[in-house]
């Protein structure tokens, strides 16, 4: 997409803003709300990325490649509020089931490096944390949807199971799947990190 031009008058800029707003809201809400499972806040979100793009839009600068810019931002809003959410490490995995609580069962071995340790461990927390995403775009929707919903979000299966009518074992193992596929796919960052 070419950058937006630079209109020589308020009212062209205001059309060429809701256009691009018109043009590019639902593919982006939809974006937003695979990431975020509550619909208040991924409202919230997508408020929060067309108040930017409108603010940087009336810039001097024109905004290249203006949907890549969009989707850019509300990853990164996305992100951050999953740092305020956790900024404690994840749980660890469990090798083998706690007796207990089923809810601990499977979790994502997943330390992310505070961003207050400096440079370098900003850097490694912002590259585990693209990393997961993208590992969580691959996986089916179920899967994902249970993950981001029990490891993210904090809900019970049980709360989950009476939410989406889905049983609890049936969602044990979709989690068990999304967490199998994500250590595997993230184990080579953390070597690469390391070293």
């Amino acid at each position: 997409m070419e950058p937006l031009s630079t209109p020589t008058t308020m009212t062209e800029r205001d059309r060429e803003i809701d256009a691009t707003v018109v043009r590019e809201r639902t593919r982006l809400r939809d974006f937003i709300r695979r990431r975020i499972a509550d619909t208040g806040e991924a409202e919230d979100i997508l408020q929060d990325v067309f108040h930017e793009f409108v603010q940087a839009y009336r810039l001097p600068e024109p905004i290249e490649q203006v949907s890549a810019w969009l989707f850019r931002v509300a990853r990164n809003r996305i992100i951050d509020r999953f740092r305020k959410k956790r900024e404690q490490p994840m749980p660890t995995a469990k090798a083998e089931p706690d007796t207990g609580d089923p809810d601990s069962e499977y979790r994502l071995d997943l330390e992310l490096p505070s961003y207050y340790d400096g440079p370098e461990a900003a850097y490694a927390r912002r590259v585990l944390i693209d990393a997961l995403w993208e590992a969580l775009d691959e996986l089916p929707a179920n899967q994902r949807d249970v993950f981001v919903a029990h490891e993210l979000d904090g809900k019970s299966f049980k709360t989950l199971s009476q939410e989406t009518g889905v049983g609890i074992n049936t969602l044990l193992a979709r989690k068990r799947y999304a967490v199998l596929h994500l250590r595997e796919r993230l184990q080579g960052y953390y070597g690469a990190l390391d070293q």
